[in-house]
């Protein structure tokens, strides 16, 4: 079963900020986000805006390319059934 790239990223998320031994609450605060909405993002449960993604990179002190590490393959896409 494939994930979704919202869910991948959300992981993606969660896997970084455990590494860095922050709560999502103090993550939260630091890059100026609520904290569920930070939540549901790791959840994989919201559509984020790339201004978002943005502020997530700076907050991890990474490039846009090292948060994204590892989502590029494998994703699912989900398509209308008729093909378009």
């Amino acid at each position: 079963m494939y994930l979704m790239i919202t869910e991948k990223f959300g992981k993606r998320l969660k896997e970084l900020r455990i590494q860095v031994g922050i709560s999502q609450e103090k993550f939260a605060l630091k890059i100026g986000m609520d904290r569920t909405y930070c939540a549901s993002v790791e959840a994989g449960k919201r559509k984020i805006a790339l201004q978002n993604i943005k502020k997530i990179a700076d907050g991890f002190d990474i490039t846009l390319a090292d948060l994204f590490k590892g989502l590029r393959r494998n994703h699912a896409i989900r398509t209308s059934p008729n093909g378009g």
